[in-house]
């Protein structure tokens, strides 16, 4: 099968799946490039941007990545050593929690970890997201950034319908005290988090990390995570049971 020319992005949430055989075509995505790839890892994601993962696709070269459900990629892998498609694989299956995705590439090792490394941006708060630090604005005419350019006039019904007790005058957005839309640890509203947007405070950054690794030639798996968490365990594991069944 020939080489991916560049990386691919294949969102399995946006390929429209009817009964078996809509999963059907999402699982020969997935299959079709373990057959092709050396490695597969699982890597997370914390606030999740599309731009910013174009970036990481970039970093990661002829490689592919694929982002949606869960279950289903799991199933195309094998959720266990009966149905896995290679030894050891339905261990990255069992990894598969949570907001992750799943890389297939020919970079080695240290090539792909300093590629997951090298990018993180920061961006603006989402509802749920935890405040970093305190915003007050203060009393007087309404700015934002560091030069502290004033809100266009326009914008005053909009900051007022977030919660900001605004008022317009001569032409000018003001305050006739501090407002606080924010304390560090708050969990942010949806008002608070569009106001911060307004503000250009950006308090989120997309990170992504690698959770774990298998490699089709050995057959090893490495968890990342347990790594970290546990100082000397979770190094990975190779194991010689073969088991190369397909799916049904």
């Amino acid at each position: 099968m020939p080489r991916a020319k560049r990386t691919k992005v294949v969102s399995l949430t946006k390929i429209k799946s009817k009964g078996k055989v809509g999963r059907r075509e999402i699982m020969v995505k997935v299959t079709d490039a373990i057959d092709t790839y050396d490695y597969v890892w699982v890597f997370s994601v914390e606030n999740m941007r599309n731009q910013y993962l174009k970036q990481v696709r970039r970093n990661l070269g002829t490689s592919q990545i694929f982002m949606g459900s869960n279950k289903v990629m799991a199933k195309a892998l094998g959720n266990d050593e009966e149905s896995e498609l290679k030894p050891n694989l339905h261990k990255i299956s069992e990894a598969l929690s949570g907001e992750v995705g799943l890389v297939c590439t020919n970079m080695d090792v240290e090539e792909t970890k300093r590629a997951f490394s090298e990018f993180s941006a920061k961006s603006y708060a989402r509802a749920g997201n935890i405040a970093e630090y305190q915003v007050v604005v203060k009393a007087g005419e309404v700015v934002r950034g560091v030069d502290e350019e004033p809100f266009p006039n326009n914008m005053e019904p909009t900051l007022r319908g977030l919660g900001m007790p605004t008022v317009l005058k001569q032409g000018k957005i003001l305050l006739d005290n501090d407002y606080v839309v924010c304390e560090e640890g708050d969990k942010l509203t949806a008002n608070q988090a569009h106001l911060l947007k307004h503000l250009w405070e950006q308090m989120a950054t997309f990170t992504v990390k690698p959770v774990a690794y298998w490699h089709k030639s050995s057959g090893e798996f490495v968890n990342l995570k347990a790594s970290s968490d546990k100082e000397g365990e979770g190094k990975g594991e190779s194991e010689s049971d073969e088991s190369d069944d397909d799916m049904e």
